[in-house]
């Protein structure tokens, strides 16, 4: 049987963690940030988990982690 094939979209947005955690970036936090709170703006940078629910989906797209 061949290798399966990563998804280099999938692979720059998401990150597995070593305990099988996928993570991901927070939207909305590249610009414009002169309108919003200081600590809305310093919670973005930190990474947070994806749904159980899209979880399933993005395992696929991600064969080796």
């Amino acid at each position: 049987m061949g290798k399966l094939k990563t998804r280099e979209s999938a692979e720059k947005r998401f990150k597995m963690t070593s305990s099988g955690k996928l993570l991901r970036g927070h939207a909305y936090s590249s610009h414009l940030k002169t309108k919003k709170r200081n600590s809305r703006v310093r919670r973005q940078h930190e990474p947070t988990e994806v749904s159980p629910a899209d979880k399933t989906r993005l395992v696929r797209l991600l064969p080796y982690g």
